[in-house]
């Protein structure tokens, strides 16, 4: 893999947000479905990861960075911030690999890293959601996340068409009882 150790940044630098502003350029260009729409600039995703920046200062979420020798190639957020009736939880949000760094177990690593800062947050359980059968998909279904269902027309490609979007969750705590148990066998 190319790629560098993943680290948790405490708050955003301006090289920060530069280089995560070019991964979402990179992501919203190749056609990933995350919340922005065709044509995207350079000042909207600067906005996006200021507010990020925002949230992990005022512990409201946590961000996950992997480098390459290229600068930024990867990132996934957790959300943190959930009502009062929902402390055992965290939103896993923005799982992004820029399109060089593809195929070459980063998703895997960030999402492993996620799920193990998820436990270190006192987080029992992750939610998420991704284009119905798209590459993230079959990412999270290889990683035994289990899938809850569909919803049609949920959400709009860059290019505008419509695309639906699968559910997902994974129970930290069955995932910490199945590793050792794998361990003392």
């Amino acid at each position: 893999m190319n790629h560098q150790l993943i680290e948790q940044p405490k708050e955003l630098t301006s090289e920060h947000i530069q280089g995560l502003c070019d991964l979402l350029m990179d992501c919203v260009e190749g056609g990933a479905s995350v919340g922005f729409m065709s044509p995207f600039t350079h000042d909207r995703a600067f906005e996006f990861w200021s507010r990020v920046g925002q949230a992990m200062a005022a512990g409201k979420r946590a961000l996950l960075i992997a480098r390459d020798e290229q600068g930024i190639c990867g990132t996934v957020q957790l959300i943190l911030d959930l009502p009062e009736n929902q402390p055992h939880r965290a939103d896993l949000a923005k799982m992004l690999v820029h399109r060089r760094a593809r195929r070459q177990g980063l998703g895997a690593d960030l999402m492993r890293t996620a799920e193990s800062l998820a436990r270190d947050c006192g987080k029992t359980l992750l939610v998420l959601d991704a284009v119905t059968n798209g590459d993230a998909a079959r990412l999270y279904e290889r990683l035994d996340w289990v899938r809850v269902g569909d919803i049609p027309n949920f959400a709009l490609m860059p290019d505008g068409a419509p695309c639906s979007t699968t559910c997902y969750y994974r129970n930290l705590s069955e995932s910490v009882a199945d590793e050792q148990l794998d361990g003392k066998t």
